[in-house]
């Protein structure tokens, strides 16, 4: 039964972003590249092979992450003795503990991709660079946000309605040092 009434439209479902739309469909094709490797490999020599090749990598990966994490620790007691001497902010470093963390941690899932992974991670000069595209990467990412990617969005609100009309907006904040100020009356909205 129709009554006459339009129906109401909502704005289109925002697009989602390529991370979001691929990387399910990464994960899956890396989880069948690794179980076809694992069968492969022991279709070759034996599956007590296979099995003795995934608990080595889990014993390797667990030792590496515990030597991360300590080294990590120790930087972290080294950086704030340093603080509690001098009195002013002394910078840490990381020596690449990330990168020895991450390595450590592809080497403990089973998988032969993740533990060759894993092992290139371990690789001091591997660390080193791809420490140096991170941080050049994150200024970057920052520099982009300062310069206007958040400020502007927030400067650019926009409420979306039911109706699918888009309201443009801006928020206003009155400080607590203005709160006995008489306001001034604000123009009304218009559609």
């Amino acid at each position: 039964m129709t009554t006459g009434a339009t129906t109401p439209t909502y704005p289109a479902r925002p697009r989602r972003s390529r991370l979001r739309t691929f990387l399910p469909l990464g994960i899956a094709a890396w989880l069948v590249l690794e179980i076809w490797l694992l069968s492969l490999v022991a279709g070759a020599a034996s599956g007590f092979a296979v099995f003795l090749l995934l608990v080595a990598g889990f014993a390797l990966g667990s030792v590496v992450v515990k030597r991360a994490g300590r080294r990590a620790f120790r930087n972290l007691t080294e950086t704030l003795q340093q603080q509690q001497q001098s009195g002013a902010a002394a910078t840490g470093r990381s020596d690449g503990n990330g990168f020895l963390m991450l390595g450590g941690l592809l080497l403990m899932l089973p998988g032969l991709v993740s533990d060759v992974v894993g092992l290139v991670l371990l690789i001091p000069p591997v660390q080193k660079a791809l420490g140096a595209y991170a941080e050049r990467t994150f200024e970057r990412k920052l520099r982009e946000a300062a310069s206007g990617g958040f400020g502007s969005a927030f400067r650019n609100a926009r409420i979306h309605r039911p109706d699918g009309k888009v309201v443009q907006g801006e928020v206003i904040r009155d400080d607590a040092g203005d709160a006995g100020a008489p306001r001034e009356p604000r123009p009304p909205l218009t559609r």
